[in-house]
């Protein structure tokens, strides 16, 4: 299929599906008619989640043949730590840009004031983990084990070793750094193969959702979703561009154009991780970012680069404490980028797991987390804009990276596709 119109179909998906869902949850159907137990959370829901399967499908053997592939390419240049701590680097960097921009913004629109909310419904989250112990977890003991369970950094680490190591391993080794090429193409194929059929998986997930959410859910907290998507807004269309322009040197208006089915493809599965195939594929083959670099970045930007996801906790941090009448001060501020920053290393790219980093923000600031219920309602809907800021913010550092390592196709940026 076309690339011009692979975009516009998923739009297209996307926006009927939006309004299909709208329209039939206003009709306000019982949870037992033949519409929502047959063609809702028959059809539609059975589409959706075959989709979400099929993406999620391609994440591990994505991920490690690319950066086994990556790696082996880069350490026989020398290249790959000095490219590492580059796309480190710039991840903590908009990070923190990130939240810094969500504290400074909330505090201007002040969403949590007037709740005074003594109490919350109880909201439960995932106890984190002590930061050695994270550590720790990064180095698998079992690299099959690690890649069954999905625990991306830890297939990170044991790629990257791998790559490296074919790299010492002379002709042997050659041989089978041009298997593992061979291997990165026939997962890209499948990659293009699954797109094909992408604008009707993206047209089943908007009309499960919005037949049972609705806008409704937003009518209440309207002051905190307009303040969250600001601060996606400015970062999206400020911070991103100023990296694109100055330190790529790239034209940020064909950058985004040439990102639209990957967004697409986010904002409709609300997982950077889910989304991971199609970014890569778009990277490399229409932005011009080369394989070495893409596959070893882009993996690692859907492990560690959370803006989106910080942006949310910013925001949503004010918002609490304002609603509980708690002053966090400078300190306390200084405190959330911090944790939000670090947090962000080693998130999961899935739906919603944003709430349970805040639950780590909070407790280290003395915000009760039980503050969270009070934005749940609306967190879905947020959350799948945010994931469309995180993997923009992907592609963007993989630009900047690949323009200042040599290893970018101008051409191939240029071209209309």
């Amino acid at each position: 299929m076309d690339r011009s119109k692979l975009t516009r179909n998923i739009l297209l998906g996307m926006m009927l599906g939006l309004v299909m869902g709208s329209v039939i949850h206003a009709m306000g159907l019982d949870s037992q008619s033949f519409l929502s137990v047959y063609v809702v959370d028959g059809i539609f829901d059975v589409g959706g989640k075959v989709f979400i399967a099929s993406l999620k499908l391609l994440v591990v053997p994505l991920v490690f043949v690319s950066l086994v592939s990556g790696a082996s390419n880069l350490s026989s240049d020398g290249n790959m730590g000095r490219i590492g701590i580059k796309a480190v680097g710039l991840y903590l960097i908009t990070t923190a840009t990130a939240i810094s921009l969500a504290l400074l913004i909330a505090n201007l629109i002040n969403p949590g004031l007037g709740f005074n909310m003594a109490t919350a419904t109880e909201f439960v989250a995932n106890e984190s983990p002590p930061l050695k112990q994270v550590l720790i977890d990064i180095f698998p003991t079992n690299p099959i084990q690690a890649m069954a369970e999905t625990n991306m950094l830890q297939i990170i680490v044991f790629a990257i070793l791998l790559g490296v190591a074919i790299t010492k391993a002379g002709a042997h080794g050659e041989r089978l750094k041009d298997t593992f090429n061979d291997w990165n193409e026939v997962v890209m194929r499948l990659v293009l193969m699954l797109m094909n059929v992408a604008p009707i998986g993206v047209f089943c997930l908007m009309v499960t959702l919005f037949s049972k959410m609705g806008f409704a859910a937003i009518s209440k907290l309207i002051v905190y979703f307009m303040a969250v998507l600001l601060v996606l807004l400015v970062h999206f269309f400020v911070t991103y561009p100023v990296l694109i322009r100055f330190l790529a040197g790239l034209n940020p208006v064909r950058f985004y154009k040439k990102m639209m089915p990957v967004m697409a493809f986010a904002f409709s599965t609300s997982s950077s991780g889910a989304t991971l195939p199609v970014t890569l594929e778009t990277v490399k083959k229409r932005l011009g970012v080369k394989n070495e670099v893409a596959s070893f970045i882009i993996p690692l930007g859907a492990t560690i680069n959370m803006d989106g996801t910080a942006i949310m906790q910013g925001v949503a941090t004010v918002f609490i404490a304002q609603a509980f009448n708690v002053d966090i001060g400078l300190s306390g501020y200084l405190m959330v980028i911090l944790t939000a920053t670090m947090a962000s290393i080693g998130t999961a790219g899935v739906p919603g797991v944003g709430l349970i980093t805040l639950a780590l923000v909070l407790t280290q600031v003395g915000l009760p987390v039980e503050g969270i219920a009070l934005i749940i309602g609306v967190d879905r809907l947020l959350d799948m804009t945010r994931t469309v800021v995180n993997v923009v913010g992907d592609a963007t550092v993989a630009a900047v990276v690949g323009k200042s390592e040599g290893q970018f196709d101008q051409s191939v940026f240029d071209a209309d596709s």
